[in-house]
Parts: structure tokens; C-alpha cells; sequence
């Protein structure tokens, strides 16, 4: 899967607060993204992500999930 830093992803699975758009801020095992509704971050497993990511955006642009 190709997602970088400040991409922005759409999650299948909403936050607690509701929101399931989030920012990427780190990249590695574990990805540190930022809820875009409530401001929360949070350290999620890659593998995780990679299995409950629905979209990707980077700088305005839809990129294939």
C-alpha cells in the first residue's frame, strides 16, 4: 500500500468521536495519524490500517486504495 506522510485516509471504521478522516503523521510498524473531527491522535498497527483504509487522498487527488 502507497501512503505517505499528510496524506489524508478515510477509514472503514469511524473514531469514537465519530469522525473517519484522519491525517497521517507517521509511518513505520505503527502509524501515528490525527482525527480530523476531534483532533486526536492515535497509534494504530500497520496492518490494521492497511486493512481498514477505504480511500486515500494526497494534495487533492484520489489515490487508489
Amino acid at each position: 500500500m502507497d501512503i505517505h506522510v499528510n496524506d489524508d485516509i478515510v477509514m472503514k471504521k469511524a473514531h469514537p468521536c465519530g469522525g473517519n478522516e484522519f491525517t497521517v503523521l507517521r509511518i513505520g510498524m505503527d502509524f501515528r495519524i490525527h482525527c480530523k473531527k476531534c483532533g486526536r491522535e492515535v497509534m494504530v498497527p500497520r496492518a490494521k490500517i492497511e486493512k481498514n483504509i477505504k480511500k486515500v487522498f494526497r494534495e487533492g487527488e484520489e489515490v487508489d486504495a
